[in-house]
């Protein structure tokens, strides 16, 4: 894993970016101030700059880090209770993130998850103890490819931590560092496997309500196509990409083989168990941003006891492409960065 962590002359060359786009963030749309984002991205630090692009082309890293950036655990207040709750306290550190974000891609959010927001809060939340969802916590988060049911996911995930007290481990591991004989390659490599969507992206665990579901189409739209990918889903490969250095979309719990294809159950075994024994932790702390490859690497979250008392483990999340365009038919209009 490869991490840059900003010196003090850096630290105040981001703060002073971040002010001015916060002073024009009253006065300019949601759209307007993204395009900022990735205009004043441009003027971060040089070797920031460079680090960031470094990891982004030739597949140098599948997981890194960029640390430094102060967070003032007062004044962000207290963890929500539910990332609806979450206020306009932590803008700074928001546009910060952003900012270091824009490096990597474009961002974009799902209609169907934290109700199409661009940057998400994970913390837990009471009654989801047990799911597995970022808002779960005494159930270990199985690691997965980010929406790995859908064709549109994410390039990179970005995570930045906001308070981690209690030191849970975030999980990832690389498909670069598996071994696998050919046989199973292949068979990774066929569509013979099904990918749920998880249950982030159903209506029961968004803050919409059903009546406003059903008076706006396009939401409702992209509800029933959800449903649709639960209750009548295509058959996909596991890896896919080039041969020998394959990408990969894989998420066992939510995944399903047909029982006759003990071949193709045999090969998904074999790829979870080499990823098991890659397995390894990273404990993000206040203002660390974390970058993961969605293609080549999962994640997930090792349990722990949340308190519920507002000073639980805090990130802000950012989906990011490398090619906004492809998901334009998923998208109202071209200014659009929700795919429906």
């Amino acid at each position: 894993m490869f991490k840059y962590t900003l010196n003090q002359q850096e630290i105040q060359a981001v703060e002073s970016l971040v002010g001015e786009l916060l002073a024009r963030k009253e006065t300019v749309s949601e759209h307007q101030f993204f395009e900022d984002i990735a205009l004043y991205a441009h003027e971060l630090p040089r070797q920031l700059r460079e680090f960031m692009l470094h990891m982004k082309y030739g597949d140098r890293a599948s997981v890194w880090i960029v640390a430094g950036f102060p967070v003032d655990d007062q004044a962000i207040g207290r963890t929500p209770a539910h990332w609806s709750q979450a206020t306009g306290m932590t803008k700074r550190e928001e546009t910060a993130f952003a900012l270091f974000s824009a490096l990597s891609g474009d961002m974009f959010g799902w209609a169907t998850q934290q109700n199409g927001t661009i940057i998400h809060n994970i913390m837990p939340i009471r009654g989801h103890e047990q799911e597995q969802l970022g808002s779960g916590s005494a159930a270990l988060l199985a690691w997965h490819t980010e929406e790995a049911f859908h064709p549109l996911r994410c390039d990179y995930l970005a995570l930045m931590c906001l308070r981690n007290p209690d030191r849970v481990p975030t999980t990832v591991a690389s498909v670069d560092m598996v071994n696998l004989s050919d046989e199973v390659r292949r068979i990774l490599f066929e569509p013979r496997f099904i990918i749920l969507p998880d249950n982030s992206h159903f209506a029961g665990y968004g803050a919409v309500g059903a009546e406003e579901i059903e008076q706006d189409r396009s939401l409702s739209d992209s509800y029933q196509g959800i449903a649709r990918m639960n209750s009548d889903p295509e058959k996909v490969p596991v890896l896919y990409g080039h041969p020998t250095a394959p990408y990969m979309a894989v998420d066992p719990y939510y995944m399903r083989v047909p029982e006759h294809d003990k071949k193709a159950r045999d090969a998904l075994n074999a790829l979870t168990q080499a990823l098991d024994e890659q397995l390894r932790d990273i404990v993000l702390t206040a203002g660390d941003c974390c970058y993961i490859d969605n293609y080549r690497s999962v994640h997930g979250r090792k349990a722990f006891a949340a308190r519920y008392d507002g000073t639980d483990r805090w990130l802000k999340r950012i989906n990011l492409t490398r090619d906004l365009r492809k998901s334009r038919a998923s998208r109202a209009d071209s200014a659009s960065r929700v795919i429906y």
